[in-house]
């Protein structure tokens, strides 16, 4: 393997270890890296010898330590994190409006959670047993703590 291969495979196995800590997590980029990285010192090691191998392995970490270091000082990772804050809320069943036979429509398809308008408030609720289309008229079965259990009904004003 010539030296300029050597070169380019050990900066592409750094580069993408780099990314696997910064940008892209779940292993796949980290562990094809660490491959790239290990195959580019082990042919730095044949080609150079031992002290020459050596040397390369310690300049290897020595660059993944201070790219990792560049990164998290510049907050480049501050990028790819999510910004936004939730403004959402966990459904308030103290209303009596909604009780245990209240029927209401789906707003969007259960699958099997969702929201649904009932007794014109928006909520989430749960289907159970099954998935439930859009606009299909429901029926309160369920109410556990904030979680509303619901089932399709049946009503020809809806087929």
């Amino acid at each position: 393997m010539t030296p300029t291969l050597i070169i380019i495979v050990l900066l592409l196995g750094l580069l993408l270890l780099t990314l696997e800590i910064v940008a892209i997590p779940g292993g796949f980029a980290g562990v094809i890296g660490f491959l790239l990285t290990a195959f580019g010192v082990w042919q730095s090691y044949l080609w150079l010898g031992v002290t020459g191998g050596t040397i390369v392995l310690l300049c290897c970490v020595a660059i993944c330590i201070i790219l990792l270091a560049i990164f998290m000082k510049t907050k480049t990772w501050k990028r790819f994190s999510l910004n936004e804050e939730s403004d959402s809320t966990v459904n308030q069943i103290e209303d009596p409006a909604i009780a245990i036979g209240t029927r209401g429509t789906t707003v969007a398809r259960l699958a099997p959670t969702g929201k649904a308008l009932i007794d014109g408030k928006l909520v989430e609720v749960h289907a159970i047993n099954k998935f439930i289309d859009q606009d299909r008229p429901i029926e309160v079965v369920a109410i556990e703590g904030y979680r509303i259990d619901v089932c399709e009904i049946e009503d020809k004003r809806f087929d």
